[in-house]
């Protein structure tokens, strides 16, 4: 598995500590920065990892800016990606039980890192279930189908 990882000022520290996590449990990363706290704009970050996820290059997406909020909703304007804000294990159970999230993010204001990497662990080792799930998720897939084509 390869992971797309990228921050803004506000999720750089959080981000350098899942990094070398992801590094210990030989999970590849692909930085797509920032790689300092100087002020940048979460969205500029997140386009690029957005782009590493849908080319391929990488499997899944990590973001995190200081609430995750901004990162979610950038993540989520590109078609088959499911990125989901979580702020604990449980949430990051069901973001990939249930929805087969592709693209989590992390407030990186809001979580100390143990607690992210908590986390990141359950998000990473949890497995989609299918089933019902994959039935709704075919629904969500038929509605992004039917507005990303609109302008075409």
């Amino acid at each position: 598995m390869k992971i797309a990882l990228a921050a803004d000022h506000a999720g750089y520290e959080l981000k350098s500590g899942i990094s070398e996590y992801l590094s210990h449990q030989k999970i590849e990363v692909q930085d797509f920065g920032c790689f300092s706290k100087d002020r940048v704009d979460y969205v500029d970050f997140a386009v690029k990892a957005m782009e590493g996820l849908l080319s391929g290059v990488c499997d899944r997406a990590i973001l995190i800016c200081g609430s995750g909020l901004g990162m979610a909703i950038v993540a989520n304007k590109y078609p088959g990606v499911r990125a989901t804000p979580c702020c604990d294990e449980y949430t990051a159970e069901m973001s990939r039980s249930h929805n087969d999230a592709n693209c989590l993010t992390l407030g990186g204001r809001i979580l100390p890192l143990d607690e992210a990497l908590h986390i990141v662990k359950i998000w990473i080792e949890t497995d989609f279930e299918g089933g019902r799930h994959r039935e709704r998720l075919d629904k969500i897939e038929a509605i992004e189908l039917k507005n990303f084509n609109k302008g075409s």
